[in-house]
């Protein structure tokens, strides 16, 4: 006869598993369990135990095949539908783990804990609001628990309420101290809300209650490098990853990190770690792409572009806007590509901060808002027109999201401004509040997608017009940026389509120049910056990134059809450097011939370009300040119209001081006219005269010209505002200077 079961033996045993489980004593527990289900197989109780084992033992799977096994028992046991949908969330299963807790409430109607989970599974939805209602709920019926109050404040961070999550944070730790999640969310708020030191102490306390949280590492890495601390956030990267060895994102942000601090080689490593462990990353495949480019590591420059761009026309969010510039990519893919960025990264305020009211303003209030209010090649440009404002029409304002670096053109510009405001603690919607308490008519964003950008103070709508100048060469792909200044050469009407921006035509250049930049009055010698006695000067102090293979070939077919020729490069790191020589050699040219140029003081920088005969642009991404400070000093720079707006403002420049001949439209005429200025003298002379004759007389370096230029379109913008009108296309006249 089959042995009999005994109930009351069967009961002792789970009652044991269930002691040993509150002992943590897993292991235990689960023998004990699988000896009752040896003996009665359809033991719901040991089947439920047993799924909450494997759950605790990071078995999700086994766990969820468990306890349905035990719902399929007893389906009206609420806390089995709860623990299920705590598997299924824990698979990134949210819909059935929704339904799973919807079943739990309606068993039991009081369930704070499946409320809770409830509102983790509609937050994996990305439903925050319905979320927000349940954790709510949660709390309401259970007041003292800490959990629903740390979920609550995940969703808040994902509504872009950083002092709401915050507070929810903040409650959760008063109800739990030692609750290290809660510490580093708030961690997260902290962020968010630019109180980066803050920020700080909170993911410490996190590690020293959990010392394996290697999510609070990684945030404490994210909060350094936002303080430009880079090598102690790579450590604090790095610790992450000791912790989690597959974290993927921690080594993109270390790799981040690294870019940074100028370690470009390690960075490709550990950008090509990242990828290793998950090919699909965000944005990944465009920040290794740059590194190899600042690298002038060409090793499958073909196929690599080719994929990274046929993986942004797919749709992916394969590269971050601004390294698809210095590639040849289309405007289409340019605006494909921030489009696909912005919807990704940038979170837009529930409500817009400007609410349609109508200010009656004096004169036009307009903000500059820009990281690069330092020493940068934009502050240097800009200088100028912010001291040429008419005042009597226009109050101009500065805001500062970037480093104070005490320079002198720090100090400049903090002059000129009408007021200025630091705001670099301050979090976006914090900024935006300020705009609107200010009854700012234009904010100016000089920042689109570059390093610091805070593009989300415009998605809070601070001000009735926002327009991008100047800091991005092309468009920021939103729909809260409603003007970008432009000209008719960098982006034609013809263009307007891949631009979400209206674009508005300035009469000569978009770019402005300032015409008080100091030049060194002393010329260092050849032999002082590593020049040979004798022979033509090439020169090209473009960011090296910028410079691809097929230019490089051309640059080399240039060298070899001048005799004694060479090309002056700008240093910037030593294996770009070596692998530009190497490049060199395999064109045919000795190494020799390419010489780098130390970084120096501006005004001795500027005073150098007088040993170089003809600056060598490059495309698709032009020299945009570099050609300004070529042309100021008086060196004559060649180009080549490129398709994008960021391979057509050297061309752009050239209209503007009256110099169209240096404008070629293939590369082809490129490379002849470079050998033919190169190899007769009297034509580069004609050239370098004329240069010389509209340095001040013509609009290029008119900043007096410029600003009545700029003023105007910004009055246009006003008026049609004003008068009810949506944002459109704008063509300004030259303005006279009485």
């Amino acid at each position: 006869m089959p042995e009999l079961v005994n109930p009351a033996a069967i009961a002792l045993q789970f009652n044991q598993a269930l002691d040993l489980l509150h002992q943590a004593k897993l292991a235990e527990a689960e023998l004990i369990c699988a000896e009752v289900l040896s003996q009665q197989p359809n033991h719901f109780d040991a089947l439920h135990l047993l799924g909450i084992i494997a759950a605790q033992t990071q078995r999700t799977e086994r766990a969820a095949q468990l306890i349905r096994k035990a719902i399929g028992l007893n389906p009206n046991i609420a806390s089995a539908h709860s623990n299920l949908g705590h598997a299924l969330t824990e698979l990134k299963h949210p819909a059935e783990a929704l339904a799973s807790y919807d079943k739990a409430i309606i068993l039991k109607p009081d369930y704070a804990e499946a409320y809770n989970g409830r509102g983790v599974a509609l937050l994996n939805l990305n439903r925050p609001t319905e979320a927000l209602a349940s954790y709510d709920k949660a709390i309401a019926l259970k007041p003292g628990y800490a959990e629903p109050y740390n979920n609550r404040g995940t969703a808040l961070l994902d509504q872009n309420r950083p002092a709401d999550a915050l507070a929810s944070y903040d409650k959760a730790i008063a109800l739990k101290p030692d609750y290290a999640e809660a510490h580093n969310g708030r961690g997260i708020a902290l962020r968010d809300l630019r109180r980066h030191v803050d920020a700080l102490a909170s993911y410490d306390k996190a590690i020293a209650l959990k010392p394996g949280h290697a999510k609070a590492y990684y945030n404490r890495g994210n909060a350094l490098h936002d303080l430009k601390r880079y090598e102690e956030a790579v450590a604090s990267y790095d610790k992450a990853i000791a912790l989690q060895p597959q974290f993927a994102e921690a080594y993109v942000n270390r790799g981040n990190a690294l870019q940074e601090a100028k370690r470009h080689e390690q960075a490709l490593a550990s950008y090509d770690k990242a990828r290793s462990l998950d090919p699909d990353l965000d944005e990944v495949q465009g920040l290794r792409f740059h590194t190899k480019m600042h690298l002038c590591d060409w090793t499958n420059f073909d196929t690599e572009y080719a994929q990274l761009i046929s993986s942004v026309r797919k749709g992916n969010i394969a590269s971050p806007p601004f390294p698809l510039l210095a590639l040849p990519s289309s405007p289409d893919d340019q605006l494909r590509c921030a489009k696909q960025n912005v919807a990704a990264n940038v979170i837009l305020c529930e409500e817009p901060v400007w609410q349609g009211e109508r200010y009656n303003n004096e004169r036009i209030r307009v903000a500059y808002l820009s990281a690069d209010f330092r020493q940068h090649p934009g502050a240097y440009l800009i200088a100028g027109l912010i001291e040429q404002h008419d005042r009597s029409r226009f109050e101009i304002i500065g805001v500062s999201f970037g480093a104070d670096d005490r320079s002198e053109i720090r100090k400049r510009l903090v002059t000129a401004f009408d007021k200025f405001y630091d705001v670099q603690t301050k979090s976006d919607q914090e900024v935006a509040k300020l705009l609107r308490d200010l009854q700012v008519d234009i904010a100016v964003d000089r920042n689109g997608h570059t390093l610091d950008s805070r593009i989300g103070i415009f998605a809070c709508r601070p001000a009735p017009i926002q327009v991008s100048f100047l800091g991005y060469p092309g468009t920021t792909g939103t729909q809260f940026i409603d003007y970008i200044i432009a000209d008719k050469v960098v982006a034609p009407l013809e263009h307007q389509q891949f631009f979400t921006e209206k674009i508005v035509h300035l009469p000569d250049c978009y770019q402005i120049n300032d015409s008080k930049r100091e030049i060194a009055e002393n010329t260092p010698t050849r032999d002082a910056v590593d020049l040979p006695d004798h022979g033509f000067v090439f020169c090209c102090f473009n960011n090296n990134y910028k410079i691809i293979p097929p230019m490089f070939d051309l640059w080399m077919r240039i060298l070899k059809n001048v005799e004694d020729s060479v090309l002056w490069l700008l240093s910037a790191n030593a294996a770009a450097e070596s692998n530009l020589r190497k490049e060199a050699e395999a064109r045919g040219i000795k190494s020799a011939r390419l010489i780098f140029a130390r970084r120096v003081p501006l005004a001795d920088h500027l005073a150098r370009h007088r040993l170089a005969d003809l600056f060598l642009d490059t495309l698709p991404y032009n020299a945009h300040t570099t050609a300004s400070d070529a042309l100021w000093a008086g060196l004559p720079v060649l180009t080549c119209l490129g398709e994008a707006f960021a391979g057509r403002v050297a061309a752009s420049l050239l209209n503007a001081i009256r110099l169209p001949d240096l404008i070629t439209t293939t590369l082809g005429d490129y490379e002849q006219l470079a050998i033919q200025l190169a190899t007769n003298p009297e034509k580069l002379a004609r050239i370098k005269r004329r240069l010389a004759e509209n340095r001040l007389t013509t609009p290029l370096f008119d900043t007096e010209l410029f600003a009545k230029n700029i003023e105007a379109a910004y009055t246009t913008m006003y008026k049609r505002h004003k008068t009810g009108l949506a944002p459109e296309y704008i063509a300004i006249t030259d303005q006279k200077i009485e």
